[in-house]
């Protein structure tokens, strides 16, 4: 579908498929503590994996991971506070990248984590692996925690193009040789989040998604030609047709907010899409959730589409909405 093809019935995965809503993984998370232990368990990560895959069937597999690991591979160190979300340090908004020393062997346990998923994997099933977008990640590694309006970021970023470059930089080659890494060991196609694409103007956007963005298409095709790349900028917008012409994405992921009947006749044409059910319509169930998946489904009836939530699955979606969801898809297609 990656390389152009329509089905029939669209092929379908969840972002955070392997996650919290699902009580296997409360389970085995509870049993191996805080998640960047259980995220470099190699075993226990594997396991994370593929536990959507056996339980509903999805026609792809997400690599449980985290897309911290490149900043933390760049030499920051990496903590989850229960209930604070991540945090890294030094936070680069008051040092420079060069007093970081960078630990490539960190990444490591995530390639072992692919090819033990890979060998447990239906040969039905596709392996999609991932990075963090660069912008997304430096929002982190500037800051040292998440933020709502990335403003720290993007202050510095103002001030400070050339050192925020520096970092942006360092974020490109690290992600390219992760993500070969990555398919070396089993994965056969890649997305690319950006989360917080959104909070930038048109021209930030140029310079610190696209640009970014297309060097890692580049860089990453030259390693691993043929492999796919999804790319996903949410609350990117208006801005969609830019990103899709000018990164060279394979596919483009569309987030809840995004109209699919725009979308299809903005994106380039023929251009793979995935999304983009909003993970609100998938908990409320019914008639909510029915008409949403029709409509999507309605949009790209001659586009390839992959059915997608428009971003991660929330910790309390009934697993009953996603089976209703699954069958929905694959029965009205």
């Amino acid at each position: 579908m990656l390389s152009g093809e329509r089905l029939a019935t669209p092929p379908m995965w969840l972002m955070r498929q392997a996650g919290r809503y699902l009580p296997e993984y409360r389970a085995l998370r509870a049993e191996k503590g805080g998640f960047l232990a259980l995220a470099t368990d190699p075993q226990a990560a594997a396991e994370v994996t593929v536990q959507p895959i056996r339980r509903f069937g999805f026609d792809g597999a997400i690599l449980f991971s985290d897309i911290l690991m490149v900043p933390w591979a760049l030499g920051q160190d990496l903590s989850f506070g229960a209930g604070e979300g991540p945090r890294l340090a030094p936070a680069l908004v008051d040092h420079a990248l060069n007093a970081l020393q960078s630990v490539p062997e960190r990444l490591e346990p995530v390639y072992a984590t692919v090819a033990g998923v890979k060998a447990q994997l239906p040969p039905q099933t596709s392996f999609l692996g991932f990075a963090g977008s660069p912008w997304t990640v430096a929002t982190y590694m500037v800051a040292g925690q998440g933020s709502k309006d990335q403003g720290e970021t993007r202050r510095f970023a103002y001030a400070d193009p050339q050192g925020f470059g520096a970092i942006i930089n360092a974020i490109v080659e690290m992600t390219i040789d992760y993500l070969a890494g990555q398919v070396a060991n089993g994965v056969e196609a890649v997305q690319l989040f950006d989360s917080w694409a959104g909070s930038l103007s048109p021209a930030q956007f140029e310079r610190w998604v696209i640009a970014p963005n297309a060097a890692i298409v580049e860089g990453f095709r030259a390693r691993c030609p043929g492999v796919p790349v999804i790319g996903f900028p949410k609350g990117a917008g208006g801005k969609l047709p830019a990103y899709a012409r000018e990164t060279g994405v394979d596919a483009v992921g569309l987030d809840e907010t995004v109209d699919p009947v725009w979308a299809n006749t903005s994106l380039p044409k023929d251009l793979p899409v995935q999304g983009n059910l909003d993970p609100l319509a998938l908990i409320a169930g019914g008639e909510a959730l029915d008409g949403a998946v029709n409509r999507i489904l309605a949009a790209f009836t001659e586009r390839p589409h992959i059915f997608n939530l428009g971003h991660g699955i929330l910790p309390d979606t009934p697993i009953a909405h996603v089976e209703r969801l699954i069958a929905r898809v694959r029965n009205q297609a």
